[in-house]
């Protein structure tokens, strides 16, 4: 049968089972391309196309002042998309930054040639115009139901954060937003703190 895929412009027809029925195995029989994201959650198919430059250089900032300061503390692993994330309800997602503390996933082998398989500690999506419905409703709500400790989401054109923490009746609740002028940092990482206008520093410009 074929598949409907739900996240871009356009719904192309993928081969496959009907929506609700897709599994990880699914995932990796899919021709994979650098310009397609297949993600899968709750046996759902969906499809985004590659991020924009804005977006890759926020990521890019991001590594320098979180990812690899974390790293080179052996403190934790950062990734960044495409990298599968199997974990409840995710068979995968693939998160544009994901990062997990070094002693849990050493702990639980949760780093795998395939990707990375559990839980991690804070997950960050970069909106963009195509996909910010997508990343604030389905994508919030399967992280959410995973128990994702912390989820970040950067607003590129108002230069903001919103942040959500798992709450102990397991919600995110309500969001705290930061603007370029704060000063930010993770729960799982206080001692990198960052200004939040570090992220868009040095971006060229790309108005065409």
């Amino acid at each position: 049968m074929s598949a409907l895929v739900l996240v871009t412009d356009q719904a192309p027809v993928v081969e496959g089972p009907p929506q609700g029925h897709w599994t990880a195995d699914d995932w990796e029989q899919l021709a994979h391309d650098e310009d397609i994201r297949y993600e899968i959650i709750e046996g759902v198919l969906y499809m985004s196309k590659s991020p924009d430059a804005r977006h890759q250089w926020i990521i890019f900032r991001l590594v320098g002042a979180v990812g690899n300061p974390a790293f080179e503390a052996g403190l934790a692993y950062p990734f960044f998309a495409p990298i599968g994330l199997f974990m409840p309800g995710c068979d995968p997602a693939q998160p544009d930054f994901v990062l997990v503390m070094k002693q849990r996933a050493d702990e639980n082998k949760m780093i795998r040639e395939r990707g990375i398989y559990g839980v991690p500690d804070l997950i960050v999506e970069v909106l963009s115009p195509r996909t910010a419905n997508y990343d604030e409703t389905v994508k919030r709500d399967a992280y959410e139901r995973a128990g994702v400790p912390e989820y970040v989401v950067v607003l590129p054109i108002e230069r903001k954060l919103r942040y959500r923490r798992l709450q102990p009746n397991g919600s995110y609740g309500e969001p705290v937003m930061f603007s370029e002028a704060d000063t930010f940092a993770f729960a799982c990482l206080p001692q990198f703190p960052f200004r939040v206008s570090a992220l868009f520093a040095g971006m060229p410009d790309i108005s065409a």
